[in-house]
């Protein structure tokens, strides 16, 4: 048995979103190509953007695999697309964080009034949250 089509679709779509995202956002002046960030802070970025590409891989792998235990696999696919999110959501409670850099602290950064990675957070999560619930609603949409 597979997870329904739609939360296949739900999965793959925010696992995608996320690798281009990601690197749409970093690989840009404010952070990889940023010459004020030292080569350390680089390196941590390169670890968090590879992170996103193993966590999208693992997440399409997860919600396509034919399982006969769907509560594992539910639950590994949907921790999966929803750890970056939610550790980039948390990321600001340590000390001397912020959303955006002083210079770069536009109204481009706002997205509906919030941080636009705050609001990019919120709009993922909800997805993740909608193919979840779409997969757990009923045993028997496992059969397509």
């Amino acid at each position: 048995m597979r997870m329904p089509r739609i939360s296949r679709i739900f999965f793959s779509f925010v696992s995608v979103y996320l690798v281009v995202g990601a690197h749409i956002a970093d690989y840009s002046r404010t952070h990889l190509l940023d010459p004020r960030w030292p080569p350390h802070a680089k390196f941590h970025d390169g670890q968090t953007l590879m992170f996103s590409i193993f966590l999208a891989a693992l997440t399409i792998f997860f919600a396509n695999m034919k399982t006969q235990d769907k509560n594992v696999t539910l639950s590994a696919t949907t921790s999966l697309a929803a750890l970056y999110w939610v550790t980039q959501a948390l990321a600001i409670v340590y000390p001397g964080t912020a959303f955006v850099d002083p210079e770069f602290d536009t109204s481009r950064a706002y997205l509906l009034g919030l941080p636009a990675q705050a609001t990019i957070d919120i709009i993922a999560l909800s997805l993740i949250s909608v193919a979840a619930y779409l997969a757990a609603r009923k045993s028997s949409v496992w059969a397509s």
